[in-house]
């Protein structure tokens, strides 16, 4: 039998208290084992998706417990039918007395340890309450999770690499870093191979790949490992026809971090508010440091390295900055879970216990949760990600409008502050209202050139005539 979370059903209420739930995900009812071929697909699916239970002797439309004559080669045909499940799987069958010589037979399976599960060669994926058969690329997705614990890119040995090759400095610094946070032993020792030996990277004698990821060197990843990249850039506008920055940097895991966090320092838009009790202004960074840096390293830790051309990517916007990892969410895990609490089940384990070890992560599977509570309190948009192309995107929208750092020609503060007026006015402003809330004195004449200039960059727009016209930001 398969260890399952169901309880054991000993009772009559209790199959009438599941048959009013009604089905779902983890719950399907067929009035008779007559029905057994489509109850097989059934357990199959649940295997492949998070287990549930099939009950036999429960009618549908409406719901209703039935109970059935249960022959005395019943059990032996719901036996042969699970069998024909594959990779082997051990349903638990109860039986429960209804009265009347009637029986319900309940099959209960856990979320299956060898998924893709098949039956009679057809494998078979738990939609709503519904079984559908399994596309090949779903197929071969489960298969590739599945063998990912035991075989997997970062854990096979770095070919023709040597503990040599490494950056000893970061390898100590980030040992030091997890002896002191008590997230380590200290080994006694500060020989590299002890200490990669220690964390996990080592293969006989040679380094693992994750090993490479974490700490090769700069000189030979370009050439060997060009997926240690990153990728980024400063564009005008909200697109990608021109751009203001553009690197390509190679390094180890904890090289890129720190250049993407170089490059930000830079890049990431300054945003000003004032401080109620403290009547001053207080400047900071647009997107809050602290939850962009989770979004890097998600990126680092859980991209997928087996691609060859991959890279993290960091694209700043005027109205937004994104966080792009190349590789696709794994696990059953969709862009809506990752904001709710979940299983910790990173793609490069052993690159991510580094991450863990040396700080950088504080708590399995809360980085994606924390980033938002961050996002919230700054007062943005909860951070959106999207999982399409083969690549993860994080990206962070600003609340308000941020200014072109660059036109077609230079802009003036006064025309950057009457854009970010126009931004927080959903039914426009007229001139009067602007030079109103300007605080330099200007006249109505000079905002009317302001907003012209403004106007003909495709900045801003206006409708009405005279001193009925209103303005909006493009």
């Amino acid at each position: 039998m398969c260890g399952t979370g169901e309880r054991k059903i000993v009772t009559p209420e209790q199959v009438a208290d599941l048959a009013s739930t009604g089905e779902s995900e983890t719950l399907e009812f067929k009035r008779t084992t007559a029905e057994l071929e489509t109850a097989a697909r059934a357990v199959c699916a649940m295997l492949n998706h998070r287990g549930g239970r099939v009950l036999f002797g429960v009618a549908q439309n409406p719901t209703k417990v039935v109970g059935q004559q249960i022959g005395t080669g019943t059990l032996e045909n719901i036996a042969q039918r699970m069998r024909e499940i594959d990779p082997p799987a051990f349903p638990t069958v109860e039986k429960v007395p209804m009265g009347q010589g009637r029986e319900v037979i309940a099959i209960t399976v856990s979320a299956g340890q060898s998924r893709p599960y098949s039956y009679r060669q057809r494998a078979y994926r738990r939609v709503g309450s519904t079984n559908e058969a399994m596309t090949q690329a779903a197929y071969n997705t489960m298969l590739l999770e599945r063998l990912h614990a035991e075989q997997r890119w970062e854990n096979q040995p770095a070919q023709d690499w040597t503990v040599a090759d490494l950056d000893s400095a970061a390898i100590r610094r980030i040992v030091e870093d997890a002896i002191r946070r008590g997230r380590l032993e200290d080994p006694g020792t500060r020989d590299l191979n002890g200490l990669l030996r220690g964390l996990g990277l080592l293969r006989g004698e040679r380094p693992a790949r994750a090993a490479v990821v974490l700490f090769g060197a700069e000189e030979r990843l370009s050439a060997e490992f060009p997926q240690c990249l990153l990728r980024v850039a400063r564009f005008r506008g909200v697109d990608r026809t021109e751009f203001l920055e553009n690197q390509q940097v190679y390094g180890h895991a904890f090289t890129l971090l720190s250049r993407a966090e170089a490059f930000l320092r830079e890049h990431n838009p300054i945003a000003g508010r004032v401080v109620a009790d403290r009547l001053e202004r207080l400047d900071e960074p647009r997107y809050p440091p602290l939850a962009v840096r989770e979004a890097l390293v998600n990126a680092l830790c859980h991209r997928d390295y087996a691609l060859g051309g991959g890279s993290v990517a960091i694209g700043v916007y005027d109205d937004r900055l994104e966080v792009t990892s190349s590789g696709t969410l794994h696990f059953g895990l969709t862009p809506e879970k990752l904001f709710e609490p979940h299983e910790s089940l990173p793609w490069n384990p052993l690159i991510a216990r580094a991450f863990y070890r040396c700080g950088l992560i504080e708590a399995w599977g809360r980085g994606t949760i924390k980033m938002a509570d961050i996002a919230t309190e700054s007062n943005l948009p909860t951070p959106e990600i999207e999982d399409a192309g083969g690549c993860v995107t994080v990206r962070f929208r600003s609340s308000h409008y941020v200014p072109p750092e660059r036109v077609q020609r230079p802009i003036t503060d006064r025309q950057r502050t009457i854009l970010a007026m126009l931004d927080e006015a959903p039914n426009g402003l007229a001139v009067r209202e602007i030079a109103a809330k300007l605080d330099d004195g200007a006249t109505g004449r000079q905002v009317r050139l302001d907003l012209g200039l403004l106007k003909m960059l495709d900045l801003a727009y206006s409708a009405g005539h005279g001193r009925g016209a209103r303005w909006w930001r493009s």
